[in-house]
C-alpha cells in the first residue's frame, strides 16, 4: 500500500440499534485492520445528510450506504460491494398487516401505515415506489404515515394496532422465509402477522469504495471483504452491523471496474475424512494447501504425511482421545507456519460405521481462528465494560423494570432491587423518556441519601429500553455552593462594610439617647413617688417600653457588629495563639447558660498554638458554643451532653469539635448552615455561623458540619498550626 501508516476513514450510515451494532461496528473494524495490516477507523455518521456531504467533500475512504446511496455513489467510485443476505446481494420490501385484519393492494384506501425511515430502502422507498407503480399515490391513500425509527418498531406498531401495516426487507418473496424475519423482531407473535404482497427486486446496501482510496488500496480491501465470510476464518459474525453474511463485488457495463484482487493472507480451513489407520480418504481445502504445504493429493496418505510431523501430532491425540472416548472433541493449539505465529480449532466427530471396516471413520475440521484470537482482548474489553465501570450504570425497559445493573450500582443503591419502579433513580430516568427530551440532554440530578448523582439517558431501540449512567456529583455540588456561598459573602460584606458603617454612628446616638431618657424618666418617676402623684405608675409603663426599644437597639448593634465582622478582612498582624486557654475561656462565659440545659464532657489532649488574632478566636469558640448549648432542650438536662474535644491532626494541625445532643438537622438545613441569616435556631439572626466560617477561612482552616435529625451536631474546626519560629544563630566573636 501507498502510505502503510495512515489509517483507512470508514463511515458507516446511522444505526437504528444501540448496544449490538456498535458492538459489531467495533469488532469488524478490528477485523479488517487485523486483515490489512492497517488501522481502519470506524464512524457511525449523525445523519444520512452527513454521510452524503462527507462522501461528497473527498474526507472518506470507505462508506457503508444505503441501496439508493450505493446506486448514486457508483460512478464516481473504486468499487461497490453490495451486502448478501440469505445468499442474495437483493432484497424486496414485504407489506405486512394483522392476519386478523387481512389487508390487499385494493384496500389500503384510508388505512394507517407505519414506515422505518425515510431513507430505508426496505422499509419505505421500496413500498411507495412500488405502490406508486400500480397507480395508488401514497400521500392520498392512507390516511396516516409515522416513521418509526426502525423495522422493530413499525412492526410492533401493527401489532399495537397503532398502524394497520408497515414495510419490511425480504431477501426472497417466500412467505416461509418471511416468516423467519418477522420472528427475529418479535418472536412467536410472528403467527399473528401476515404478508400481503412483494415488491420487485432491487440492489441490496452496501460498502462503496471511494477514489480517495489508490487502486492497489481498493483491490486489497475487494479480496478482503469478499472472502471474510468463505475462508473459514470465523469471521461471518462480524460481517457488518445490518444482517449481513457477506460482500460481492457490483460489476456494471460500460464504466470502469475495480482493479483485479491481489492476493491477500487467507486463512486455512481443511476438512478431511480418515480411516482407522489415520490415513485420508478425503481432503480438502479451500486454497489446496494448509500449514504451508500442499494438500491437493491426499488421498490414502497418512495425516503426518500430507500436514507434517508438527501440525500433525496435536491432531493424532485429539483422534486417539475421540477414538477412546467415542464423543466429539476440540483443541486450539498454536503453531508455527512460515515463520508466523498461528492459532488453529480441530473439531474430530464419530463418523457413521463402514461395513468391513473394524475401526470407526473420523471427520477432522481444521480452521486457523488467528483472526479470532486476535480479536479476544477488545471482546473481552467490551464485554467488561460495564463490570469495571466504577460508576453506576443500569438498563431498564421502558416501564422501569431493570434489566441489568453493574457492581457499582447495587453497591451504590441497595434498595434498588427491592423499590424497583418507585426507586428515585429509576423514576428520574423515566421521567426524562417520558418528557421526551432530546439525546444527550441531561436528565435532572437526583438527590438521594445525603449524595447527589447526575444522570445521563439514553434510548435504547433493540430491545427497547433506556440505558442509564449515574455519576456521582457531590463533590461538585459541594464546591459549586461553597462558591455561591462565597460570591453572597463577598457581596455581603461590601454591603455590610458600607450599611455598617452609616448605622454605626446613629445606633450610637439612639441608645446613649435611650439611657439619658431611661435615666431621666426614672429620676422623675421617683420624684413623683415620694410627692405621691398617681402619674408615677404611668411613667413605669413608659421606662418598660423604652428598656425594650434599648434591648432592640443593642441587639440591633450585635448584628452590625457581625455584619462588620463578616465584611472584615483577617488581621494582617496576627500572633501566636494558644488554642486550649481561649476555648477555656470560652467554655467559662456559657457556664450560666449551660448550667440549666447540659452536662460538658471534655476532652483535651495537648495542641500547638496557632496563628491568629485571639478575640477572633474567641469569637469562633463563643458563637459555637452557645449555637450548641442553645439546640438541647432544657426539659431533657439530665440526658443533654456538651462535648468539646481538642486534639493534634493526623498532619500536625489544630483540631477542635463541639458536639451536641440537640434535635440535629435535616439533610436541606444542614447544605446550608454556614450562609448567612440562615437561622438554625428560633430568635437567632442567622449570621452566627457564617461569621464563624469567615473567621476560620480567615485562617486558612475549614468549619465542617454533620447533623443527624433527633441525634444532634458536630462540628469540627481545623486550623494549621503556627510556622515554626527559627532559632537565631549565635555568633561566637573572637576576643
Amino acid at each position: 500500500m501507498t502510505t502503510p501508516t495512515k489509517p483507512i476513514r470508514f463511515l458507516l450510515y446511522p444505526s437504528h440499534g444501540e448496544v449490538r451494532e456498535h458492538v459489531r461496528v467495533d469488532l469488524f473494524g478490528r477485523a479488517l485492520s487485523e486483515r490489512l495490516g492497517r488501522p481502519v477507523v470506524m464512524e457511525l455518521s449523525p445523519t444520512y445528510e452527513a454521510l452524503e456531504a462527507e462522501v461528497a467533500a473527498g474526507r472518506v475512504d470507505m462508506v457503508w450506504a444505503t441501496a439508493d446511496q450505493c446506486d448514486a455513489f457508483a460512478p464516481r467510485a473504486r468499487a461497490v460491494l453490495r451486502a448478501v443476505r440469505s445468499g442474495s446481494c437483493q432484497y424486496r420490501a414485504a407489506l405486512v398487516c394483522r392476519a386478523n385484519e387481512p389487508l390487499t393492494l385494493e384496500t389500503l384506501q384510508g388505512k394507517r401505515v407505519a414506515w422505518a425511515t425515510p431513507r430505508s430502502a426496505g422499509g419505505y422507498l421500496l413500498p411507495v415506489r412500488f405502490l406508486e407503480a400500480q397507480g395508488l399515490r401514497v400521500n392520498e391513500l392512507f390516511s396516516e404515515q409515522r416513521f418509526m425509527g426502525a423495522y422493530r418498531k413499525a412492526i410492533n406498531a401493527v401489532l399495537a394496532g397503532e398502524a394497520d401495516m408497515a414495510a419490511v426487507f425480504s431477501p426472497h418473496a417466500d412467505e416461509h422465509a418471511m416468516r423467519a424475519t418477522l420472528a427475529t423482531y418479535v418472536g412467536a407473535r410472528e403467527s399473528e402477522l401476515m404478508t400481503f404482497a412483494f415488491t420487485p427486486p432491487a440492489l441490496a446496501d452496501g460498502i462503496v469504495l471511494t477514489r480517495r482510496l489508490s487502486g492497489e488500496d481498493a483491490a486489497t480491501l475487494v479480496s478482503v471483504l469478499t472472502r471474510m465470510n468463505t475462508d473459514g476464518s470465523g469471521l461471518e459474525m462480524l460481517m457488518g452491523p445490518f444482517r449481513t453474511e457477506g460482500f460481492v463485488l457490483q460489476t456494471t457495463d460500460g464504466r470502469e471496474q475495480a482493479p483485479a484482487s491481489r492476493k491477500v493472507r487467507s486463512a486455512e480451513y481443511v476438512v478431511a475424512e480418515l480411516d482407522g489407520e489415520e490415513r485420508c480418504r478425503r481432503l480438502w481445502s479451500p486454497t489446496g494447501r494448509a500449514f504451508g504445504r500442499d494438500v491437493s493429493d491426499a488421498e490414502g496418505r497418512t495425516l503426518t504425511e500430507v500436514l507434517g510431523t508438527e501440525a500433525a501430532e496435536p491432531l493424532l491425540s485429539l483422534m486417539r482421545s475421540v477414538r477412546h472416548g467415542g464423543a466429539d472433541g476440540r483443541l486450539e493449539y498454536r503453531l508455527e507456519v512460515e515463520g508466523e505465529t498461528r492459532w488453529y480449532a480441530a473439531e474430530i466427530t464419530p463418523c457413521a460405521p463402514v461395513p468391513g471396516e473394524t475401526q470407526p471413520r473420523l471427520g477432522l475440521m481444521v480452521r486457523d481462528v488467528s483472526g479470532m484470537r486476535a480479536l479476544e482482548d477488545p471482546m473481552y474489553r467490551l464485554a467488561s465494560f460495564p463490570l469495571l465501570h466504577p460508576e453506576p450504570l443500569l438498563e431498564l425497559t421502558m416501564q422501569g423494570e431493570l434489566r441489568y445493573g453493574n457492581p457499582a450500582t447495587h453497591k451504590a443503591f441497595p434498595e434498588l432491587l427491592v423499590e424497583g419502579t418507585s426507586h428515585p433513580i429509576v423514576e428520574a430516568a423515566l421521567r426524562w423518556a417520558w418528557q421526551g427530551a432530546p439525546a444527550g440532554e441531561p436528565a435532572p440530578t437526583v438527590h438521594l441519601d445525603g449524595r447527589y448523582w447526575e444522570l445521563t439517558v439514553a434510548q435504547l431501540w433493540n430491545p427497547e429500553g433506556l440505558r442509564v449512567f449515574a455519576k456521582d456529583v457531590t463533590l461538585r455540588k459541594q464546591m459549586e455552593a461553597r462558591l455561591i456561598q462565597a460570591d453572597r459573602l463577598s457581596a455581603l460584606g461590601s454591603l455590610a462594610a458600607a450599611v455598617g458603617h452609616e448605622m454605626n454612628n446613629p445606633l450610637a446616638f439612639m441608645i446613649a439617647n435611650l439611657s439619658y431618657a431611661r435615666e431621666e424618666l426614672a429620676r422623675m418617676g421617683q420624684s413623683l413617688r415620694e410627692q405621691g402623684a398617681a402619674a408615677a405608675g404611668e411613667l413605669d409603663e413608659v421606662l418598660e417600653a423604652l428598656s425594650e426599644t434599648a434591648e432592640g437597639a443593642l441587639r440591633l448593634k450585635h448584628i452590625v457588629q457581625d455584619l462588620r465582622t463578616l465584611s472584615r478582612k483577617p488581621p494582617e498582624h496576627q500572633a501566636r495563639v494558644e488554642v486550649q486557654p481561649v476555648l477555656e475561656n470560652a467554655l467559662k462565659l456559657i457556664r450560666g447558660e449551660l448550667s440549666h440545659r447540659a452536662r460538658l464532657e471534655r476532652d483535651f489532649f495537648e495542641i500547638p498554638a496557632v496563628d491568629a488574632d485571639e478575640a477572633r478566636l474567641s469569637q469562633l469558640f463563643l458563637n459555637l458554643l452557645l449555637n450548641a448549648v442553645q439546640s438541647m432542650n432544657p426539659a431533657e438536662a439530665a440526658q443533654n451532653v456538651l462535648r468539646v474535644a481538642a486534639y493534634t491532626g493526623e498532619e500536625g494541625e489544630v483540631v477542635v469539635e463541639v458536639q451536641d445532643t440537640g434535635k440535629g438537622l435535616a439533610p436541606e438545613a444542614l447544605s446550608r448552615i454556614f450562609e448567612p441569616f440562615v437561622a438554625t435556631l428560633p430568635g437567632s439572626t442567622g449570621l452566627g455561623l457564617s461569621v464563624s466560617h469567615a473567621i476560620v477561612t480567615g485562617l486558612g482552616g475549614t468549619l465542617r458540619a454533620e447533623s443527624r435529625e433527633g441525634r444532634g451536631t458536630l462540628i469540627t474546626i481545623t486550623l494549621p498550626a503556627a510556622a515554626e519560629v527559627s532559632q537565631p544563630r549565635q555568633v561566637l566573636l573572637a576576643g
